[in-house]
């Protein structure tokens, strides 16, 4: 028997498959897991750990974070190593850092992406998707990391924040940089059809770029045009991509938002498991909260963002045009309404508000009573004061809805964690998710078996990248692993102290490093960039 660089005894192992958990030994060599069983006593290695019946699984893989430019400014990614997570996926809702194209739309997508920048102030010296990637390459990662484009990023930088169809050319111009960034290594395209320039494509623009994404094993990831009153219809159009461009879907943080809503995840569902029935590959990701997390400016309706940040603040300063935004607020249901889907402005608290900090934590009820305004008047001042950099938190799911979405069996784990400035609030999703499976909905409350909560979090989207050699335990696969306690892990961050780290995740390696021991951050820094391999003709 060879030796071991690294050598686990006496756990519980839980090897991502689904399978029951069994005791035994596992070995490491270099970045590869070499031995899963037993070991003879006789066996050692220059690093022992001794697992004392804890839990033994691979590392999680988030596969929808918004980690992209954090890892500009930070790249150790340690509040994802504190819960688990050795793999992030990136470029989510339709927006990804790249590819980009003239100098102009380098701005807009400068200035739009502020909500999820995180504090960094990126220099934009790449410009192909393969470039981005070969910058991320020259960091010291924490993690893995898997990135995919952005639809609203090509839309940007083809035809910037214009409010139409593309014309011809357009349209194959987005074409060519979606099958170059393919060809790049990136894991497929992914769509924020609520948000702005997203909201302004139609079904058979999305269709026309599937179709490239496909043509390379490409994943299409949604954030899809309605969360609320037209969850259902939305969701049928997500199964219609997948039909007329013969992709692999996943509906991104799937919720019914607004309490008129609830319940409507059942029927949506119910057509996930009627795509799959025809052959149609359709799943699905969820965070465990009842509460989303995103842009301030997703309370104004979509015609406000047309032309980019800067038209948007030049209407918010313009009164006759505000109180024309404010009444549409109130009264409209035709788009994603925010504020209406909270119940109003009690359900919509401020979490970053980098030049007024004042008001994080407050909701925008106790924002205008302090400013002596509207509540929403109120919100749009406070969006021309940051400048587009803020962040808000919407509560807006039922706690039923989440526990029968986290049962379904196409249903894994996924943050959307959007990170912060240093210092600044957060959605708790952004500390805690994975503890919060393994703690509430698994020992607690007893929502999913053990191992199905892991396989959710581990070989489910570990086959969904199509990463072969990662999500789960056999030799010969890397050696990402997560070792914890079954009886204390749990989610530290809340609501109100979103910053808290978990507890009970006692070691974290990542290709074969230590990444975390005994709950602490070591500074390894062992991640990679995970590039898809095209299988073009």
């Amino acid at each position: 028997m060879s030796a071991f660089d690294l050598v686990i005894r006496n756990a519980r192992i839980v090897d991502g498959t689904g399978s029951p958990w069994f005791r035994g030994d596992l070995g490491v060599e270099g970045h590869r897991i070499a031995w899963v069983g037993h070991l003879p006593p006789s066996i050692s290695a220059p690093k022992v750990i001794d697992a004392k019946d804890r839990i033994l699984c691979p590392g999680f893989i988030d596969i929808h974070t918004h980690s992209d430019f954090l890892l500009l400014r930070d790249s150790s990614a340690t509040e994802k190593l504190r819960q688990g997570v050795t793999t992030q996926g990136i470029g989510q809702c339709g927006f990804s850092p790249a590819p980009l194209l003239s100098e102009e739309n380098i701005a807009l997508l400068d200035q739009y992406a502020g909500f999820i920048k995180a504090g960094s102030t990126p220099e934009w010296n790449w410009r192909s998707f393969g470039e981005w990637l070969d910058v991320l390459e020259r960091l010291p990662l924490g993690t893995n990391i898997a990135a995919f484009f952005g639809h609203g990023t090509l839309r940007i930088a083809v035809m910037g924040f214009d409010a139409r169809t593309p014309q011809k050319d357009e349209l194959d111009r987005m074409k060519d940089l979606a099958a170059q960034s393919m060809e790049e290594g990136a894991f497929g395209m992914t769509s924020g059809l609520v948000y702005p320039p997203g909201v302004y494509s139609q079904c058979d623009e999305i269709v026309a770029l599937c179709e490239i994404v496909a043509a390379r094993n490409g994943l299409y990831e949604s954030h899809m045009r309605s969360e609320s009153d037209h969850v259902v219809e939305s969701v049928a159009e997500t199964v219609r991509v997948a039909e007329l461009s013969n992709i692999p879907v996943q509906i991104s943080h799937h919720k019914a938002a607004g309490r008129r809503n609830w319940g409507k995840v059942h029927e949506t569902l119910r057509l996930v498991e009627e795509a799959r029935n025809r052959g149609l590959d359709v799943t699905v990701n969820q965070y465990p909260y009842t509460a989303a997390s995103t842009t301030l400016r997703s309370i104004l309706p979509p015609w406000v963002h047309e032309g980019g940040l800067a038209k948007s603040l030049e209407r918010l300063g313009d009164m006759t045009t505000r109180r024309r935004i404010l009444q549409e607020i109130l009264e409209e249901s035709s788009w994603e309404n925010y504020l209406l889907r909270c119940g109003g402005a009690q359900g919509i608290t401020v979490l970053s508000s980098p030049r007024l900090p004042e008001y994080e934590g407050k909701n925008l009820e106790e924002v205008g009573a302090a400013f002596g305004k509207h509540p929403i008047d109120a919100a749009m001042d406070l969006i021309v004061a940051n400048k587009g950099e803020d962040t808000a938190c919407y509560d807006m799911m039922s706690e039923e809805d989440v526990r029968t979405v986290l049962r379904h069996p196409r249903v894994m784990v996924a943050s959307d964690s959007i990170p912060g400035a240093p210092g600044a609030r957060t959605h708790p999703r952004t500390q805690g998710t994975n503890p919060r499976i393994l703690g509430r909905y698994v020992r607690e409350e007893k929502v999913l078996s053990l191992e199905n909560a892991l396989w959710k979090m581990t070989g489910f989207p570990a086959a969904r990248l199509g990463l072969s050699r990662k999500g789960i335990l056999r030799p010969g696969m890397d050696a990402d692993l997560v070792l914890f306690d079954p009886d204390t892990v749990l989610d530290g961050a809340s609501y109100a102290d979103p910053l808290r780290p978990p507890r009970g995740i006692d070691y974290v390696i990542v290709n074969g490093d230590l990444a975390v021991a005994e709950g602490n951050v070591t500074g390894t820094r062992s991640g990679k960039v995970l590039r898809k391999e095209s299988t073009s003709a």
